[in-house]
């Protein structure tokens, strides 16, 4: 019989570990307090220390939504891995957690617009984005359109966490996103980096204070 391995089997141990060993390795040096707190879980979302030099906080972004949250803005999402990502018990309100991608309209105002599924669907979000945080962590498409959204008149959400992943276009809706934030708190990840795990990881973080 082989011998057992040993390994660290202590839940909250390897929490705490986790995030001793990000705050030694990666450099926080640049954010502040609450920001790090965010970056923190973020880093350990995706695994990668060096993703701390690719975490972009713009227009106190972290007070912002905060406040928003805390006066009961739901969270719109352009995905269902990142709504189911969010842990609904550390919502500081009873937050509605809004995903519109399998709304029976999607498709077909997809085609009529000539774009993807999960572009189509931030359409749906309308009015909703006057008083809502916005949690984009799949498609860059819906990024792109958030931001054509708003450029149309469409009201401005209180905060823009815009960190879709992938190879085409997830760089340059970010980008976008930060060279114009339409005078609007945002978080981004630049570059290919992103992803539903480090968006639902922000919004946890965002939803109270502290790590």
């Amino acid at each position: 019989m082989a011998e057992q391995r040993a390994y660290l089997r202590d839940g909250a141990a390897i929490y705490d570990r986790s995030f001793a060993i990000i705050r030694a390795e990666a450099d926080l040096a640049r954010f502040s307090p609450d920001e790090a707190e965010v970056a923190v879980r973020m880093i350990h979302a995706c695994g990668l220390v060096d993703a701390a030099a690719h975490i972009v906080f713009g227009g106190n972004l972290v007070a912002a939504a905060r406040a928003a949250l805390a006066a009961g803005a739901p969270i719109l999402c352009d995905a269902e891995m990142v709504a189911h990502g969010i842990t609904r018990a550390r919502l500081p309100a009873d937050n509605k957690v809004i995903c519109t991608l399998n709304d029976p309209r999607v498709p077909a105002l997809a085609q009529r617009l000539g774009t993807t599924r999960t572009a189509a669907a931030i359409d749906l979000w309308g009015d909703a984005l006057a008083g809502a945080g916005v949690a984009i962590g799949h498609a860059p498409t819906a990024l792109f359109r958030l931001l054509e959204r708003i450029d149309a008149g469409a009201p401005k959400p209180p905060a823009i966490l815009g960190i879709p992943v992938g190879f085409v276009g997830a760089a340059e809706s970010k980008d976008a996103l930060a060279e114009n934030p339409r005078g609007g708190p945002f978080l981004i990840v630049r570059g290919r980096l992103g992803g539903s795990a480090m968006t639902a990881a922000a919004v946890n973080a965002l939803a109270r204070a502290g790590t």
